[in-house]
C-alpha cells in the first residue's frame, strides 16, 4: 500500500532501489575519502529528513482527524463497525508485539555502525507508567507538533475528530476544511517523496563510506526477520482467529485467499487489491454487507503489516545506533503503531512516514530511515500481503458473529 508511483517512468520504488545500489557502489567508493561524504553529499540527505520530519506533525494530524470523521457512518453500521474496529486494533497491536519480539531476537545479528557523524544521545530515565499517562494528553496546541510529540498528536486529532463527529451537522464544515487540508498535505507528501531517491542516496553513501559493507549484510538479516515475523502473524493469529471466532478452517481460508495474496504481493497495493479481495472474502462466505464496509475500512486503516515493520524497523535502528530499548519505549511504540494505523490511512509513503513517527516516540535517530528506505520495496510486498490478509479474516469474523447473533 505504501508503494507510490509515478504516472510515467519509472516507478518511484524502482527509483530508490536504484538510488540505494548507488549510494552503496558510491560508499564503498569513497570509504578513502570520508570526509567529502559527509561534508559534501550528506547535507542533501538531511534536507530531504528535514522535509519528512516537517510534514509527519500536519500528516498525522489531519489524516486522523479526516479517519476519524469519515467513520461518523459506524453509529449507523452499529454491530459491523464496532467488532470491524476492534478487530483491527486488537490485531495491529499483536501485530507490533510480535514485530518487537522477533526483532529483538535477532538483535545479536544486526550490526552497531559508527555514528561518530550522527552523533546521538538517549534521553535516559524510566518515566514510569503514571507520568506515561500523563504525557499522552498535550497542554499546549502548537507543542506537540513543534516538538514532534506524535502520541500527542494522535490525542488531539482524535478529540477534535470525535467533536466534529458530536456537532452533526454544525460540525459539516469543519470535516470539510480538515478533509481539504489533509489533501494537501498528502499532495506536499507526495513532493516530498519524490525526491526519495536523491535523499536515500546522499544519506547512505556517508553511512556506507563510515561502515564498509556491515550494513550492506544486515539488511538481508533484517528483511528476514520482516517476513518472520509477518509469517508468524498469519500463521498464528489469523489462523487462531478465524479457526476460533470464524468458525472456517485456516486452509481454507487462505486457500480462498491466495489469489488476493498473490496480487497483493505483487503489486503491494492494498487499495489495488481490494476488488479482488472482496471477491475472495465473498466465495469464501462473508456476506457482501460486511465485506463493502470492513474491507475498504481495513485498506484504509488496518495496518498488521506495516506495524510488524515499525517494530522491527526501530529495533534494528536501533540497534545500529548502538540504543537498547527500553520496556517502556516498546510498549510506546506498540501504542503509536496501533494508533497510527488510522493516521496513515491513504498517505502515500506510508511505511517510510510512519516509521518516522515512530521513532520520533521514543526519541531514536529519523537519520535510521536512510538504512531500511532502499529496500522498502520488499518490505511493502510482504506487509501489504498480511494488511490485506488480515482484513478479509475479519470480514470472515464478523459474518459468523452476526450470523450467530441473528440465531
Amino acid at each position: 500500500m505504501d508503494g507510490v508511483q509515478k504516472k510515467k517512468g519509472m516507478p518511484l520504488a524502482g527509483q530508490i532501489f536504484i538510488a540505494l545500489i548507488l549510494g552503496i557502489i558510491a560508499g564503498l567508493a569513497l570509504q578513502g575519502n570520508v570526509k567529502f561524504a559527509v561534508t559534501y553529499i550528506k547535507p542533501f540527505g538531511t534536507i530531504f529528513l528535514n522535509l519528512v520530519k516537517f510534514i509527519v506533525g500536519p500528516i498525522v494530524l489531519f489524516s486522523i482527524m479526516a479517519g476519524v470523521v469519515s467513520l461518523s457512518d459506524i453509529r449507523k453500521l452499529g454491530s459491523i463497525g464496532g467488532i470491524t474496529l476492534v478487530y483491527y486494533f486488537f490485531t495491529t497491536a499483536i501485530a507490533t508485539t510480535i514485530g518487537l519480539i522477533i526483532a529483538n531476537s535477532f538483535k545479536p545479528l544486526f550490526p552497531v555502525l559508527s555514528t561518530a557523524d550522527l552523533a546521538f544521545k538517549v534521553k535516559n530515565a524510566s518515566p514510569g507508567p503514571m507520568k506515561m499517562l500523563v504525557d499522552l494528553f498535550p497542554s499546549n496546541f502548537l507543542a506537540p507538533l513543534t516538538s514532534a510529540n506524535m502520541l500527542q498528536v494522535i490525542v488531539m486529532a482524535l478529540l477534535i475528530g470525535i467533536a466534529i463527529i458530536a456537532l452533526g451537522e454544525k460540525g459539516e464544515k469543519a470535516a470539510a476544511f480538515i478533509n481539504t487540508w489533509n489533501d494537501v498535505f498528502m499532495k506536499v507528501m507526495e513532493m516530498i517523496l519524490a525526491l526519495s531517491p536523491i535523499g536515500v542516496f546522499c544519506l547512505l553513501c556517508p553511512v556506507i563510506a563510515q561502515n564498509g559493507t556491515a550494513v550492506i549484510g544486515s539488511l538481508a538479516k533484517v528483511i528476514l526477520c520482516a517476513y518472520i515475523a509477518y509469517a508468524l502473524h498469519a500463521i498464528l493469529v489469523y489462523s487462531m482467529a478465524v479457526r476460533a471466532i470464524g468458525g472456517m478452517s485456516p486452509l481454507k481460508f487462505f486457500k480462498g485467499m491466495m489469489p488476493a495474496m498473490l496480487f497483493a504481493f505483487s503489486s503491494a497495493s492494498s487499495v489495488g487489491t481490494l476488488p479482488i479481495n472482496m471477491e475472495c472474502a465473498n466465495k469464501l462466505g462473508a456476506s457482501r454487507e460486511v465485506t463493502s464496509f470492513a474491507l475498504p475500512l481495513g485498506a484504509t486503516i488496518n495496518m498488521d503489516g506495516t506495524a510488524i515493520y515499525q517494530g522491527v524497523c526501530a529495533v534494528f535502528i536501533a540497534s545500529c545506533y548502538g540504543i537498547d530499548l527500553t520496556l517502556p519505549q516498546m510498549l510506546t511504540i506498540v501504542i503509536t503503531a496501533t494508533l497510527a494505523s488510522v493516521g496513515t490511512a491513504g498517505v502515500p509513503g506510508a511505511g517510510m512516514i510512519m516509521l518516522a513517527m515512530v521513532l520520533a516516540s521514543v526519541n531514536l535517530p529519523v537519520d535510521g530511515i536512510a538504512l531500511v528506505a532502499g529496500v522498502d520495496r520488499i518490505f511493502d510486498m510482504g506487509r501489504t500481503t498480511l494488511n490485506i490478509t488480515g482484513d478479509a479474516s475479519c470480514a470472515i469474523i464478523v459474518t459468523h458473529l452476526l450470523e450467530k447473533k441473528r440465531k
